[in-house]
């Protein structure tokens, strides 16, 4: 027996040391008591407490032991704080750390970057080091643009890269990868990036492959082309070795509508079946928002801004644009064929006062009171903007958004940013139901009123199943030892109150939300406080 002691007193030790912090003398720093408990992995919910301490889940169940906070969750539900993977906020982020917006929404973490990092690839650490600084209401992370690195080697050209250039912008990958990036993006419908090909793609993927980082893509078309567009992303992950997540998943093309998402959605189950780690993100609404500008075939971007703007002023080039929206253009993906003409199209803002009276009118409407042709009359406002004009795009079937959610794989982004302050748009300036709605509606429309999904699985959709697929330890789950972002909701009260027409409400039903063990959420308001932490990327090591 004398012989195994030493062994038993390890073991001990490992054991107490792998153990959460129990309660002080005093008791746990916040009690959750009586909710309905979703684990986040799909189970059924079950009766019990949720003690916090130190920031972390210390105990599930029958909790004796008082909280400094005691929460009566009494007839709700106690999930996992809910993961937004495709999110917008990298740069507004700096300007207002407290992204209201956001937490109400019950949102927790944040992934963005599908229009790039913040900062150059050098400065990725120091960006994060930005944010704990000045402190954030909720956990967030980024991945690096691909195109960033291309502009930097390249300029906006629309040549092949040689190979010392490949080289190059690998190396930028990298740095911004070692700084803490999550992976690499592309939003192949908006030059340069759409100039970039599967071969470059490929090469400077590679470079993200060694640390295990994602490839994420605004794919090269999401209308009849959605199937082509999807297949490049797979075969980028497969040629590049890389797990490949596909944004804002859509079948934007209403001929399609019905049998194109179907198709997207066997096309990548069978990339699954054979080994690529391919999944996708969603936001719950059947229409788009970006930019006006996405309407110009992408060639006439070559060379920056200014030479978009003599090339639109320019009668003879203006001319074979125009030509060009019938007859497609290389490489271009035609946004105004996927909103089934220019009747779809609505303009969010104009970024000029004389056009603001044009707000919430489509293009059609306001090119009959312009006495103009619809093409004129967007490009004409594209080049009045005083910044990047924007509009709601109305191109997908409320069918097609059902059949993506029920895809195992999909979980959900609102391809949407912190406002600036309660009750303004996004800082991008587009207003769109998402940026105030998107979690609370899943629940709300998906679950208890259309009966897409059952809670337990929506749930998943929005906490275990995009930490896993980020690889963010110790988030997505209730489980003891786990950071407490927890969200705590009315199921028959919670409520998208976000429209078409009021897009910046905030939802109703979502009581509290603790980020790290903190409340920032309490009994429906910003408590101010910002526990939220930089999830930095696989390639980044502390120092």
């Amino acid at each position: 027996m004398r012989l195994f002691r030493p062994a038993i007193v390890l073991l001990t030790s490992f054991v107490a040391l792998s153990l959460p912090p129990a309660a002080s003398a005093q008791g746990y720093d916040v009690v959750i008591r009586n909710g309905k408990v979703l684990d986040g992995m799909g189970n059924p919910w079950i009766l019990a407490d949720v003690a916090i301490s130190g920031g972390k889940i210390v105990k599930i169940g029958r909790i004796a032991e008082k909280g400094t906070r005691e929460i009566d969750a009494t007839g709700k539900f106690v999930t996992p704080g809910w993961i937004d993977m495709m999110d917008q906020s990298g740069g507004v982020l700096l300007r207002n750390g407290l992204a209201q917006n956001k937490v109400l929404q019950g949102v927790t973490t944040s992934i963005g970057g599908e229009g790039g990092f913040p900062v150059p690839a050098g400065r990725v650490s120091e960006y994060f080091q930005t944010l704990e600084r000045g402190g954030i209401s909720m956990n967030f992370g980024s991945y690096f643009s691909e195109t960033q690195a291309r502009n930097v080697v390249m300029g906006p050209t629309a040549r092949k890269p040689t190979a010392e250039e490949y080289q190059r912008m690998r190396a930028i990958v990298d740095t911004a990868m070692r700084g803490g990036a999550m992976g690499m993006t592309t939003a192949l419908i908006y030059p340069p990036s759409s100039y970039a090909s599967t071969e470059e793609l490929i090469e400077v993927a590679k470079a993200i492959a060694p640390y295990g980082g994602t490839y994420a893509s605004h794919i090269r078309g999401e209308g009849k082309e959605l199937l082509d567009a999807i297949g490049e992303a797979i075969a980028i992950g497969e040629g590049a070795g890389v797990q490949v997540e596909v944004f804002h998943l859509k079948a934007a093309y209403k001929p399609g509508w019905g049998k194109l998402m179907k198709a997207a959605g066997e096309l990548i189950e069978a990339a699954r079946a054979r080994g690529v780690d391919v999944a996708a993100d969603q936001y719950p609404y059947t229409a788009g928002g970006t930019g006006l500008e996405a309407t110009i075939p992408s060639w006439a971007f070559e060379g920056g801004q200014d030479s978009l703007r003599a090339r639109l002023t320019n009668p003879a080039i203006r001319a074979r644009l125009k030509k060009e929206i019938k007859t497609g253009s290389p490489g271009w993906w035609n946004i105004i064929e996927a909103a089934g003409g220019w009747d779809g199209i609505v303009l969010a803002s104009a970024r000029n006062p004389e056009n603001e009276k044009y707000h919430g009118k489509s293009i059609a409407e306001i090119a009959k009171l312009m006495k103009k042709d619809p093409v004129d009359a967007a490009w004409d406002m594209v080049l009045a903007g005083q910044g990047r004009v924007t509009a709601i795009y109305h191109m997908m079937g409320e069918e097609d958004v059902r059949t993506a959610l029920k895809f195992p794989w999909v979980s959900i982004g609102s391809d949407a940013g912190a406002a600036l302050q309660v009750g303004a748009t996004e800082a991008a300036g587009l207003p769109h139901p998402r940026a105030y709605g998107t979690h609370p509606r899943i629940i709300a429309k998906y679950v208890r009123e259309y009966g897409v999904l059952t809670l337990p699985d929506a749930i998943r959709k929005m906490t275990s199943w995009p930490a896993t697929r980020m690889k963010l330890a110790g988030r997505g789950s209730l489980k003891e030892g786990n950071w407490a972002d927890i969200t705590i909701f009315d199921y028959d009260k919670i409520n998208d109150e976000s429209t078409w027409t009021e897009p910046t409400k905030n939802p109703v039903g979502i009581d509290y939300v603790l980020v790290n063990g903190q409340l920032v959420v309490d009994q429906s308001q910003h408590t101010g406080a910002k526990p939220g932490m930089p999830l930095r990327g696989p390639g980044w090591k502390p120092n």
